[in-house]
């Protein structure tokens, strides 16, 4: 996939759009800042169809807002190792001022979640994961060293995917 743009979003989070060939759908990558820095190789290497926007963001507020107005085919969250799923999470309340953006207040509880798809891994707390689940969302969980892998794999198993 092609890089076209970077942009920031209203919280200060660092967002990347990749294209691929014509068709296809629209997912999104979600990866904490320190985790972030191989993936857009990663996602360059992709050979597919469709559009992915990369979110490289700080909390799950940023995440949340992407979900909802992106409304993704799904989400591949970065982590440092690939889960299959995981349990309910509970994320302590704070307030994010410190990104430049809009401070965001965030929190709460966040359901379990199952891989979508062929997942490899074993289950552990994602709370990322857990949240983008609690929209509803079909997530893949897959760590940073396996974003090519995991994403080529899931676009293979979808409907004109690839």
């Amino acid at each position: 996939m092609q890089h076209t743009r970077t942009w920031t979003d209203v919280y200060g989070s660092a967002c990347a759009a990749f294209e691929g060939r014509a068709g296809g759908h629209r997912w999104l990558v979600a990866a904490p800042p320190e985790l972030a820095a191989s993936v857009p190789a990663a996602l360059a290497a992709v050979d597919g169809k469709g559009t992915v926007e990369l979110l490289v963001h700080d909390g799950l507020t940023p995440l949340l807002s992407a979900l909802q107005e992106g409304q993704p085919r799904g989400v591949l969250i970065v982590a440092p190792h690939s889960l299959a799923g995981g349990p309910e999470v509970e994320v302590q309340s704070r307030v994010v001022d410190d990104l430049g953006g809009v401070p965001y207040a965030e929190g709460g509880s966040f359901p379990a979640w199952s891989g979508a798809g062929h997942v490899n891994g074993e289950a552990g707390a994602c709370p990322a994961a857990s949240a983008a689940a609690s929209l509803g969302f079909p997530v893949v969980v897959a760590g940073a060293g396996e974003v090519t892998t995991a994403l080529t794999a899931w676009l293979d198993a979808t409907p004109h995917g690839r």
